[in-house]
């Protein structure tokens, strides 16, 4: 385990590939969902909403792992692993928007559930390769 980002795996963080969230529910179960991410060289940031299941197991618990699996290469994949460092408020829905730009989509609207919308930034400390 690493903890910074094998090079020969940044690509991975820097395309727009959508990786997989494991939490820890507040149950003790696990779950996975797939997220659009960006990433700043330290950290993870994701598009969530304040109801929804993830954000309250991250409250509960903020370790996280994130998988990311190289469509190219279905075999060459990248583990995150780190904490929920903060939460920030997303103004009208603007990071939402921006992922949805960097993934390809061209719906510009917020969605219906803009007031809710939060970013989670995660720590990522631990790399792994696969």
């Amino acid at each position: 385990m690493n903890s910074k980002v094998p090079s020969d795996y940044a690509d991975l963080l820097e395309r727009p590939i959508v990786g997989v969230l494991a939490t820890v529910s507040p149950d003790g179960s696990p779950n996975l969902t797939p997220k659009q991410f960006t990433w700043d060289g330290a950290h993870l940031r994701v598009s969530q909403t304040i109801p929804r299941k993830k954000f309250v197991s991250l409250q509960a618990n903020p370790n996280y792992a994130f998988m990311i699996t190289d469509p190219d290469a279905p075999a060459r994949c990248l583990e995150v692993r780190g904490w929920l460092v903060t939460v920030e408020e997303d103004k009208g829905a603007q990071f939402y928007l921006d992922l949805g730009k960097r993934y390809g989509e061209t719906d510009g609207e917020p969605p219906s559930d803009a007031d809710d919308r939060v970013v989670m930034i995660l720590d990522a400390t631990r790399f792994t390769t696969k």
